[in-house]
């Protein structure tokens, strides 16, 4: 199984617990390990441009999954085989969500990589059924991740005196906002 990840953000990130948190939760998903997958950090600007392509909604958001081809969890013995998909997270949304829930911004963005890979294979929480699903596998994925692990994660951290991306986003797009109205 391939998980490639790169980083194009200034945050420092082990790309390894992600390529080992996917191959584990396609493993737990019987996902074949021919299967591809693609996660990539970026800065806000790069989420909202692609949040505003295909979704049609301002702004940066936390996590996109692209499918490829349309994998789903393997049942009665089959495993699923092909190219996964891609996840686009960015660390800065992540970091604002992880103060707000009271975790670290590492934990978040395995939760939001496990989110994604979910996204993926099919699951979706468009409804309150779905919902309790996709959040209930999600968290339990993540709690057993950390428990099947023997060593510690390192957290993402920013390098001092790097600029904060989603401050600067969000200034200048209302700033232009305000000079289109105005």
């Amino acid at each position: 199984m391939s998980v490639d990840v790169t980083n194009e953000t200034s945050w420092r990130i082990d790309g390894k617990v992600f390529s080992d948190l996917g191959v584990w939760v396609l493993d737990q998903m019987k996902v074949s390990v021919s299967s591809d997958l693609t996660i990539i950090f970026v800065d806000p600007e790069p989420i909202a441009e692609l949040h505003q392509r295909w979704m049609s909604l301002e702004g940066p958001t936390d996590v996109m999954s692209f499918p490829m081809d349309e994998l789903r969890p393997g049942e009665d013995g089959r495993i699923d085989e092909g190219v996964l998909g891609d996840i686009v997270i960015c660390p800065w949304v992540a970091a604002q969500q992880a103060l707000a829930a009271g975790h670290g911004t590492m934990e978040e963005m395995l939760l939001l990589c496990i989110h994604g890979i979910l996204h993926l294979l099919g699951y979706d929480h468009g409804t309150p059924e779905e919902e309790r699903q996709m959040f209930g596998l999600q968290r339990q994925l993540l709690l057993t991740f950390f428990a099947a692990r023997s060593s510690s994660i390192e957290q993402a951290v920013l390098p001092p005196g790097v600029p904060d991306a989603l401050a600067l986003y969000e200034r200048d797009h209302s700033t232009s906002a305000r000079r289109s109205r105005g």
